[in-house]
């Protein structure tokens, strides 16, 4: 394909501007620091807050045991019959503590989804998911009622954090879609009527176990 002399003036300039890149020209300008007050409170005290503001339903539990007990009440309470759970680390770990009524075949007739997470943000009350994990992309947001289980060593502060936290755990090869869920899904109108449960589930539970992974 022929190039005109305009066109191909223009790309010699970009080329050259290319090679020789302009330094930063104020590289002690306040844009190289974080905006953000360094955390006062512990991180599970500040993501409690931040995700309760958002409507999120947040449980700390203790140990494993209160763990069952706190999970078990809750899907009794609800009164639910089709609890989906296709994650079989997160299964496995829940049926050591009695808790076996779950589904792994019909999220689309699901009353609750439980999934475990990535990390989570205590800025922002926030929950990161992935397709790195095994309930993929669908299962956080198809069912009505979301139910994640999380630890305290996956708290970290801001987002810059868990971004390092997923590029530490894959190695820098990091999934194809990485979620940020904050509170229920929620969506307003030009009149500003706020509508909860349009694009996603119209409640969501975290379950922080204080006891390590492992």
């Amino acid at each position: 394909m022929k190039i005109s002399p305009a066109k191909e003036n223009i790309l010699k300039k970009v080329r050259k501007a290319l090679s020789t890149p302009v330094p930063l020209p104020f590289p002690q300008s306040e844009g190289n620091n974080s905006v953000f007050q360094a955390p006062t409170d512990d991180l599970e005290v500040m993501f409690a807050e931040e995700f309760s503001k958002l409507q999120g339903k947040f449980v700390y539990c203790a140990n494993v045991s209160e763990l069952s007990a706190q999970l078990s009440g809750l899907i009794q309470q609800m009164n639910w019959k089709e609890v989906y759970c296709v994650e079989d680390e997160l299964k496995n770990k829940l049926s050591e503590l009695g808790i076996n009524n779950f589904s792994s075949k019909k999220l689309a007739d699901s009353d609750a989804a439980i999934t475990s997470c990535e990390v989570l943000i205590a800025r922002t009350g926030s929950i990161v998911l992935s397709t790195g994990q095994q309930s993929g992309r669908t299962t956080s947001v198809y069912a009505p009622v979301h139910i994640c289980i999380a630890y305290m060593s996956q708290l970290v502060y801001d987002v810059k954090d868990g971004i390092q936290f997923m590029k530490d755990k894959y190695r820098g090869n990091l999934p194809s879609s990485i979620t940020f869920a904050t509170g229920p899904s929620r969506t307003a109108d030009i009149e500003k009527t706020l509508v909860v449960g349009v694009h996603g589930p119209k409640e969501v539970f975290l379950f922080l176990l204080d006891n390590p992974r492992d």
